[in-house]
């Protein structure tokens, strides 16, 4: 019909025109291996960018082709995020925590023909097989000064010798602009690939008020490595409203972290709970050592925030935001945002806090049984399946077909209850519930209690077998300070039944975790089975 809106096709060059015409002056902080820092604006990432792109053109990388990245939280890390996806190829970035065999399985299935990488981790490159090692690769040096040897390309020595592109490829929003595999917690890691339109989209709403609330008067500094997920989004976002961004570099330990907050200025923040969990506890040791005064929001995810943990940062005048996804919904599937309706008193406002939240606009959600989607009581548990313009509709390769139903939606395999109101609580993994005796117990409700015992620095609980009731439930933890298993499983008494306590609990130095910072409950039982 006549009088419908303009095609205007949703890519990421629309970003980084945008970055350069409106915010050129804005700051980006990096972070280099040697502790140093680096500062550059968005007017010189994006010149950088644009000559990335026509340096990859002229070695022979074409639409469609995959680059791929091995590299830690840095400026050059940004300029392949916009250069390799606006020149028509598709950014693959690679978690180098993963298990060798993993990455050249990663690495072979996306066909990568370049690789941009750290110095640092040029031993991944060295252990390849030689059919997997791509035909081109990149060094990020420490030193630009000192090229690489042998057949490396030293960065700086490639884009300096190229003009910016002096036009982009006729791209479509439907075009792949870059891509990641899942963790690989249960069998190999399976290839996602994310759509110009879908990152676009993405950064959007994640800039929206009721979401990450991010605007161009923010600095933001991810703590959530680039490899992951697109760093949950942050450096497109970022970028779409002019935030300025503090880049950490592969240190993040609390004490580094908290030095980038305060001598930078850092207002929002974003990592796994075990990161901040750290961060409370150097706070806490001298507590008069941080101005924590222009950060405002922590933006958890990858594992459930504690009520603990959001309790502690309230009382440093931080607001913890919970927010749910995975690798396939680009990540960001749902935030904890308290609604306009909410009355509740201080503790039911902790609690819908430390949910996952609703859905974020364009997501929708269900919780399917075995009879088809369940009711929003909070009562009745379903598996998780999402839909939206950012939700995966198919695994590379076509691998794992059976995650998407017949009607569209993607099976998360996360086991929920979606309550009135719409707010998601995550009861488990499905691998990770405990069936005793033929009813379910949530092993996430467990840990978070245990999580607010002052002495218990993390907590995992896990199923072991059971001669009688199947699976029984038992607690692994690591201290922070000197406490008795009785003392613990007495706080689990005041919230939970006699059948759903655990049988016992176990003192660890470490619990062993994923390449991506999460509880490892698959090698935690394999550990503990071996130790019995």
């Amino acid at each position: 019909m006549d009088g419908l809106m303009m095609r205007y096709e949703l890519t990421l060059v629309h970003v980084l025109e945008r970055a350069s015409r409106y915010f050129h002056d804005r700051t980006i902080v990096s972070r280099e291996p040697d502790g140093t820092l680096s500062r550059t604006t968005y007017g010189s990432v994006v010149d950088r960018s644009r000559r990335l792109a026509a340096a990859l053109g002229a070695l022979g990388i074409e639409r469609g082709d995959r680059v791929a990245t091995l590299g830690w939280n840095h400026a050059r890390h940004l300029e392949a995020y916009f250069g390799v996806p606006v020149s028509g190829a598709v950014l693959h970035t690679i978690n180098p925590r993963l298990h060798a065999d993993d990455i050249a399985f990663v690495m072979h299935a996306a066909q990568d023909r370049a690789l941009l990488i750290d110095e640092s981790l040029l031993p991944i490159v060295d252990a390849l097989p030689a059919e997997v090692r791509p035909e081109h690769v990149i060094v990020w040096a420490s030193d630009p000064t000192t090229p690489p040897d042998g057949d490396l390309v030293d960065h700086e020595q490639l884009i300096g010798a190229s003009e910016p592109l002096s036009a982009y490829p006729d791209l479509s929003e439907d075009d792949a602009a870059s891509m990641c595999f899942t963790s690989a917690t249960t069998g190999r890691p399976k290839g996602v690939a994310y759509s110009h339109r879908a990152l676009v989209l993405h950064s959007i709403v994640s800039a929206m008020p009721d979401e990450f609330d991010i605007s161009g008067h923010d600095v933001v500094m991810p703590a959530v490595p680039m490899f992951h997920v697109n760093a949950w989004g942050l450096p497109y976002t970022a970028a779409l409203v002019g935030a300025e961004l503090v880049l950490p570099g592969p240190q993040l330990d609390p004490e580094s972290l908290l030095a980038l907050i305060t001598g930078e200025g850092v207002t929002f923040t974003a990592g796994v709970p075990t990161v901040w969990l750290r961060v409370l506890e150097t706070i806490g040791a001298d507590p008069a050592a941080y101005d924590l005064s222009r950060l405002h929001t922590v933006l958890v995810g990858g594992s459930a925030a504690s009520p603990a943990l959001i309790e502690a940062f309230d009382e440093l005048g931080v607001a913890v935001l919970h927010a749910w996804g995975m690798t396939e919904t680009a990540p960001i599937g749902s935030v904890s945002r308290l609604t306009p309706t909410f009355s509740g008193d201080r503790a039911e406002e902790v609690r819908l806090r430390a949910t996952q939240g609703i859905a974020a606009p364009l997501v929708d959600m269900r919780a399917t049984g075995a009879d088809g989607p369940v009711p929003w009581d909070g009562v009745t548990m379903g598996e998780l399946e999402v839909r939206g313009p950012w939700i995966a509709g198919a695994y590379l390769g076509g691998a794992g077909q059976d995650r998407f139903t017949d009607d569209g939606w993607l099976r998360t395999g996360d086991i929920a209850m979606i309550d009135p109101q719409g707010y998601l609580k995550i009861t488990d993994r499905m691998n990770d519930l405990i069936k005793s005796g033929g009813e379910w117990i949530s092993s996430l409700d467990l840990e978070n209690t245990l999580m607010e015992h002052p002495a218990v620095r993390e907590a995992a609980v896990i199923a072991v077998p059971d001669e009688v009731w199947g699976e029984r439930p038992l607690a692994v933890v690591v201290r922070a300070t000197d406490v008795e298993p009785e003392a613990l499983l007495d706080l689990l008494r005041t919230r939970f039944a006699k059948w759903q306590i655990p049988d016992g609990v176990v003192f660890v130095d470490e619990i062993p975790k994923t390449a991506t910072g999460k509880f490892s409950k698959r090698e935690l039982r394999e550990q503990i089975a071996h130790d019995a």
